[in-house]
């Protein structure tokens, strides 16, 4: 696999090389650009696609929590979207249709609109080198489970199963309650984790002996990031429970949080984490997590934030990432970007610039930005789920990429002096710093 991915990304342009009908020239996010860095190829395998209808019963019932109703509960409704390898039939395309929504419905204005996707609905599945490795995926506030399909379709075809959320009350389709994202989002994840181990662990199903969920890693973004710092061990603190103190459970220092960490949580990527400055809530300088309580996560961590970030803020999660101390951890900073760095591209639709810079990024091509964290999370997964060497990638010569040398010979292999990032094209690595801090340090 390894060797596949480390492919010239100009020589893998070619759509028929994906498994992809060679007739086939739909255009759909997350296709290569001829700039891509090498690891945003797609892998060997063709990806299937399925949507699933969970509940979680008697989860805390936060719209309907008050003092005459203090233990109010209800069956938490989720659907998700699992990718997969799979087995698609010679005469059929690679591709399906998502829907997503416009607008969000706090503001009621939600109007649907479709687009295309590189994967094949209901496929059945490939198990061949599996089980694989569970990615699980968690949007922002609002959002949607399509809102990183460049990313979800790319992974499976590397050989992972991945499942990504839509996070009740917290949708473009449903957003309400900003409380009831911050109780659930955490325990949402560690939710879908159990449910997707249980199908996998299955005698029937497209999962049965599919799923390794022993191995799993979280990619959260905005609120999914605030989600995935506590899954993997960074406990809440009172400032929180003086907003909601229902959150209580999931605080650092109780033991019911301790009891509650899931050790088949291997790696987590969080793309622009909030919860680290509360000035929107006119507490600048306060957020979410005491500094100790971010040494309690102890896996790997890849973020991922734009350098003008004015939503999670890019001071904050700077701060989040420096007291992370016991994790190996790597920052990849897009200068001049803003929060917007995980989405895919802003719809074709859209119909005002509110639609429209929900997924943009102002100084950076969204497209662009999507191949490089194709790149960085396919090289950050492959090595702490796989087992692959990809410090070449993870730890570059130069942290600031423009202060790259590239430097090659007459056959093309870098010379002594080359300091450029692997994977690279020349004159495409600008723009970007990535910076690694050992565990411990």
């Amino acid at each position: 696999m390894k060797k596949r991915l480390f492919l010239s990304a100009l020589a893998l342009t070619a759509v028929a090389s994906f498994g992809v009908a060679a007739q086939d020239t739909t255009a759909v996010y997350g296709d290569l650009l001829p700039d891509a860095p090498a690891l945003a190829a797609r892998g060997e395998y063709s990806v299937g696609v399925q949507t699933l209808n969970l509940v979680n019963p008697g989860q805390v019932d936060i719209n309907n929590l008050s003092e005459t109703n203090p233990d109010a509960v209800y069956d938490r409704p989720l659907t998700i979207d699992v990718w997969y390898p799979a087995i698609i039939p010679a005469d059929a395309a690679e591709l399906t249709t998502y829907e997503s929504q416009l607008g969000r419905a706090d503001a009621g204005d939600v109007e649907p609109f479709t687009f295309q996707g590189r994967a094949f609905r209901d496929a059945l599945p490939n198990a061949e080198g599996g089980p694989f490795p569970l990615v699980i995926v968690s949007h922002g506030f609002p959002g949607s489970r399509y809102m990183m399909t460049y990313l979800t379709e790319n992974l499976a075809s590397k050989g992972y199963i991945v499942a990504a959320i839509d996070h009740t009350d917290s949708t473009f389709a449903d957003a309400g309650n900003f409380f009831s994202t911050l109780m659930n989002r955490a325990l949402d994840q560690n939710f879908v984790l159990n449910e997707i181990a249980t199908l996998g662990a299955a005698e029937e199903g497209f999962l049965s002996g599919l799923v390794n969920a022993d191995n799993t890693a979280i990619i959260g973004y905005s609120m999914g990031g605030y989600g995935a710092l506590n899954a993997a061990g960074a406990g809440y603190n009172s400032v929180l429970q003086g907003f909601l103190p229902a959150i209580e459970p999931r605080m650092a220092g109780n033991a019911d949080y301790a009891a509650s960490l899931d050790t088949r949580i291997k790696a987590i990527v969080v793309f622009a984490p909030w919860g680290g400055d509360l000035s929107a809530f006119g507490l600048p300088g306060v957020g979410f997590w005491d500094p100790e309580a971010l040494g309690g996560i102890t896996v790997p961590s890849l973020w991922i934030a734009g350098e003008l970030d004015d939503v999670a803020g890019y001071d904050a999660i700077v701060s989040l990432f420096d007291n992370a101390v016991n994790s190996e951890r790597y920052l990849l900073t897009y200068e001049n970007a803003l929060h917007n760095v995980a989405p895919n591209p802003p719809p074709a639709v859209v119909r005002n610039f509110g639609d429209y810079e929900r997924y943009s990024e102002p100084a950076w091509d969204e497209a662009r930005i999507n191949n490089i964290n194709q790149h960085f999370v396919s090289a950050f997964l492959a090595q702490y789920l796989l087992g692959e060497d990809n410090s070449s990638y993870l730890q570059p010569a130069v942290e600031n990429a423009n202060d790259g040398v590239f430097s090659v010979d007459e056959a093309g292999s870098p010379t002594a002096d080359n300091t450029y990032w692997a994977g690279f094209l020349n004159r495409t690595a600008t723009g970007m710093s990535l910076r690694y801090v050992a565990a411990g340090e």
